[in-house]
């Protein structure tokens, strides 16, 4: 049986997106992945860009609200950012749950390099914790 798993952050934007993408690149067809946001934000443009330079695509993906997905039975639940964890919903599954508290590469200011700078580092702070969690857990 395949796994669900679900990422959550606050606004379904940039890291939750990229852990999205990454998680379905390292499972394959071991589960399947889904993301969402307590908000929703729209796919911050960066975060596919910096996907992009991975050679992974995410500009398909779509910003989704946590409550799309109540009849889904989760396995895993990941949070990746501490406010998505403090406002996380109820969810009558029994998900093993995850936290991580990445930092948001959105609130960085400065120049566009600064900025992308910012968004590689989480990228790949993500893809590594991505990589741990695959090989951990499936």
């Amino acid at each position: 049986m395949e796994k669900n798993i679900l990422v959550l952050c606050t606004g379904n934007s940039c890291r939750s997106q990229i852990a999205e993408g990454y998680l379905r690149h390292f499972v394959k067809e071991k589960a399947n992945v889904y993301s969402a946001g307590i908000e929703t934000h729209g796919v911050n443009p960066r975060a596919i860009a910096i996907m992009k330079e991975d050679n992974i695509d995410i500009s398909n993906h779509t910003s989704n609200n946590v409550d799309e997905y109540y009849d889904i039975p989760f396995d895993f639940v990941i949070t990746v950012c501490d406010n998505a964890k403090e406002r996380c919903p109820f969810f009558s599954t029994k998900a093993t749950k995850f936290h991580y508290n990445f930092p948001d590469p959105a609130k960085t200011t400065g120049t566009e390099d600064e900025i992308m700078t910012a968004f590689q580092n989480v990228r790949n702070e993500i893809k590594a914790y991505c990589k741990k969690f695959v090989a951990d857990n499936l």
